[in-house]
């Protein structure tokens, strides 16, 4: 006999979950929608199982594409080419459900490659997300020849808008190709931009830009055409290569930006040189040429001078003349040898005699000789990092990474020391700060509590980027012993595990968030997959979860991973844009509003996922209608009962109640597909009675032309996209003008001729047409380059002042 138990869903509707029960199997489930009153109460047990049921039925997008929850960008790339290339449909002409299927891995693949999404969809799930995401696939042709070209080359690094500038600006020489998959010469280049790539590996950094995917990154760049190739040098502009695309060019081209010298070492400056180069703690690499045996050729001898900037200086000496010098140095055929800071001959294996001719080899097996990091032991530790920045290498008894030794030259400069602390030899030590496997951290100069750990990639411009960026902000990695739970002052604490992307992508945004606060609030980071208590105190469920400590209030923040995200989230808790309403304040200010007062009201339940995604952007809305719209939000699941009586059946509900006293009832809803903050604006500002008015050819001469009114107009294209996202911008810029400036627009479809007698050459155009007395200014007005209401405003009330001495010597018959 089976029995059916019903519970509500935590969908965002009431509804009502019906889960059939069969000797203790779960046979199959139903929703059914709600009766009011009708509520079955069940033990918790009981209440969270049928929720699991509900959410099997999802489909998880990381088991869809194979990849584990902290795949890199690049391996959810991978695997989706992988999967594309036998499920797309084109492969599949006779299975009808290829489409389906393959729409279902296309939309895991969209959502996981964007960040934002993909945290939506790691807190919330599906229900997070909007339908609309990986609706439309290209062709099988597409992802098999162009889609991610460089992906599967290891001496070619994929760039995106994330690590772009870090890498760029890391003190590597960076060689980047914007390429975008479409486009044939791109992918003529490709081959060629490989064998480069292997010519140059490890001389200069080679990288390459998607600019189908980071076409924002591309566009601020200036790329214009495609490939485009240019070379990064830190504190230089980047310089375009305009040669032939062959790998010789190519070389020859990027060889100029080693502009490290190749020092020939002779009887007169060998002393002065070795002493002076030994003096400042460098090595070096000198190769000895003569008649017999083998010497590196200049071009070699150059691109190691490069790879090992900063570590050794690279010299050669010709035997040929300086016979009685090679002699000294125990050298009578052609040979290279490394000579270590501090080396000598008579110093068995203190120089490493090289037995190629190779530039990688040679350059590997020079790291690997040269002296390791500063050892910091519990005995030096504190006093060492009491008062001086130390970038510091974690490890567990294995050897820290021959790169890391390029680090010191790297961040010399910026005067950040960089040592290596074994926790196997000191576990005490690395006990202390909760440092349980190998990492690298910063440690600002205050003390030794006050670090931040690396959890970006474990390649040097990544660490070089992190350590720059760290000593100037205001981040402490949190313990146990110092996290604010009772702190007066206010603090913003991020959740986070080290796997999930988006975790790491927030943390540079939460530096600059911390420089722009200094002084007001406190950050910190908290590692939860090592402080697990904590988090689950706090109730951490997905990463990241940021959160406000002010004294006993807690806030959670929802919002774009981005330092400005994060500062108008401050800045709304200062001062909150939204009214919070509950049944009392609603029928008060909301039924009880004055005429002429409109309210915008979010109807929204906690638990519900797209409330919370749209949460963010209702508080970016009301910043937005400030001064125009009244916007308020009615938590349902705390006055559930109130919100059944408003006629509230789903989550969100977003209502516009006019400034109608009469008919304090009335009300439209939004049902608009978009919920970001600039639809919902437009569609609020949409109820207000408009403050522009529309000019023909006639009302543009004789009003603007020939009256006696300052004027600012728009010029537009109904066609046109940004003349439609500019419109609402223009309504409110009408209204706060008025009394001082008239707002008009001109339909330049229409009206072509007035708008080319006035000059206008693009959609849309502001103008401003001052009124000058009887000599009205000229026919095209003055250009405002601007797409904002305050900051037009602002331009056109500092013209006007500007003008007054004019208008105030106008003759009054004039006037």
């Amino acid at each position: 006999m089976a029995t059916e138990y019903q519970f509500s869903s935590r969908s965002c509707d009431e509804s009502k979950v019906i889960l059939v029960v069969q000797g203790g199997v779960v046979m199959g489930y139903r929703v059914v929608p709600s009766i009011q009153g009708m509520w079955l109460t069940l033990p918790l047990l009981l209440l969270v199982f049928p929720l699991a049921v509900v959410r099997a039925e999802e489909t998880d997008y990381y088991n869809l594409l194979g990849i584990s929850r902290e795949a890199t960008t690049r391996e959810i790339r991978q695997a989706f080419k992988k999967l594309a290339l036998t499920m797309h449909p084109d492969k599949n002409p006779g299975d009808p459900s290829a489409h389906d299927r393959f729409l279902k891995v296309n939309r895991a693949y969209e959502v996981l490659k964007d960040e934002d999404l993909r945290k939506k969809y790691d807190k919330y799930g599906e229900k997070g997300l909007d339908e609309q995401q990986g609706g439309r696939y290209e062709s099988w042709n597409y992802y098999r020849y162009d889609f991610g070209i460089y992906d599967d080359d290891l001496e070619i690094i994929t760039l995106d808008s994330g690590d772009f500038e870090a890498a760029v600006n890391s003190g590597e020489i960076w060689f980047v190709n914007f390429y975008f998959p479409r486009c044939s010469h791109c992918h003529q280049l490709a081959p060629t931009w490989r064998e480069f790539a292997k010519e140059m590996d490890g001389v200069i950094r080679i990288g390459a830009v998607n600019c189908g995917d980071n076409n924002h990154l591309c566009r601020r760049k200036g790329i214009n055409s495609y490939p485009s190739l240019y070379i990064y040098k830190s504190g230089q502009r980047p310089e375009k290569f305009n040669g032939e695309r062959n790998k010789d060019d190519l070389v020859r081209f990027a060889m100029q930006f080693i502009t490290t010298t190749v020092t020939q070492l002779w009887q007169g400056n060998v002393f002065n040189e070795i002493e002076s180069v030994f003096s400042s703690g460098l090595g070096w690499l000198i190769t000895f040429c003569s008649d017999t045996g083998d010497c590196l050729e200049p071009r070699t001898r150059q691109k190691l001078a490069g790879m090992l900037d900063g570590l050794v200086k690279v010299g050669w000496m010709d035997c040929t003349v300086d016979q009685h010098l090679c002699d000294s140095f125990q050298v009578t055929s052609g040979s290279t040898a490394l000579f270590p800071p501090g080396s000598a001959l008579d110093q068995e294996g203190s120089v490493l005699w090289l037995k190629t001719l190779d530039s990688k080899e040679i350059y590997n097996q020079a790291m690997n000789h040269l002296p390791e990091l500063e050892l910091l032991t519990v005995d030096t530790f504190q006093k060492k990092l009491a008062r001086h920045r130390w970038l510091v290498s974690f490890t567990f008894g294995g050897r820290t990474s021959a790169e890391y030794k390029k680090l010191r030259a790297f961040l010399r400069n910026d005067h950040i020391q960089v040592g290596r602390v074994d926790c196997t030899g000191d576990p005490e030590l690395c006990q202390s700060l909760y440092i349980h496997k190998p990492c690298v951290a910063v440690f600002k100069g205050l003390g030794i509590h006050d670090f931040e750990i690396h959890h970006g990639k474990d390649v040097l411009y990544n660490i070089v980027g992190f350590a720059r960026d760290s000593v100037g902000a205001h981040v402490t990695t949190l313990r146990p012993d110092n996290f604010p739970s009772d702190r007066k002052e206010p603090w913003l604490v991020d959740f986070f595990a080290p796997w999930c992307p988006p975790c790491r992508a927030l943390l540079p945004e939460l530096r600059k968030a911390s420089i722009q606060l200094a002084g007001q609030m406190k950050f910190g980071t908290l590692d939860c997959t090592v402080h697990h208590n904590l988090c689950s105190m706090y109730n951490i469920q997905a990463y990241p979860t940021t959160v406000v400590f002010n004294g006993s209030s807690v806030h959670e923040y929802e919002g774009h991973h981005s330092a400005d995200g994060i500062l108008e989230f401050i800045q709304d808790l200062v001062n909150p844009s939204v009214v919070v309403l509950d049944p009392s304040s609603f029928t008060e200010r909301v039924k009880g509003r004055g005429g002429g007062q409109i309210w915008a009201v979010d109807f929204y339940a906690p638990w519900c996922g797209p409330c919370q995604a749209l949460l963010p952007e209702w508080r970016r809305m009301a910043r937005l209608l400030s001064g125009q719209i009244l916007v308020g939000s009615v938590d349902c699941q705390r006055f559930q009962t109130f919100c059944q009586s408003q006629g509230v059946r789903a989550y969100p509900e977003i209502r516009l109640y006019p400034g109608n006293a009469r008919q304090p009832e009335r009300y439209t809803t939004y049902n608009g597909w978009n919920r970001d903050s600039h639809s919902l604006r437009t569609w609020a500002l949409s109820s207000l009675p408009r403050a522009s008015v529309d000019l023909t050819p006639e009302t543009f001469r004789s009003q603007v032309l020939s009256g006696r009114d300052h004027w600012v107009l728009d010029f537009y294209a109904p066609w046109c996209g940004p003349c439609q996202h500019f419109a609402p911008e223009f309504e409110v810029l009408a209204r706060l003008l008025k009394g001082e400036i008239r707002a008009g627009k001109v339909d330049c479809q229409a009206h072509y001729q007035t708008c080319q007698a006035a000059g206008i050459t693009a959609y849309p155009t502001v103008r401003f047409y001052p009124y000058l007395g009887t000599k009205r200014y000229e026919h095209s007005g003055e250009h405002i380059n601007s797409r904002d209401a305050n900051t037009i405003a602002d331009i056109t009330r500092q013209r006007l002042i500007q003008l007054l001495p004019r208008l105030q010597n106008t003759p009054k018959d004039e006037l």
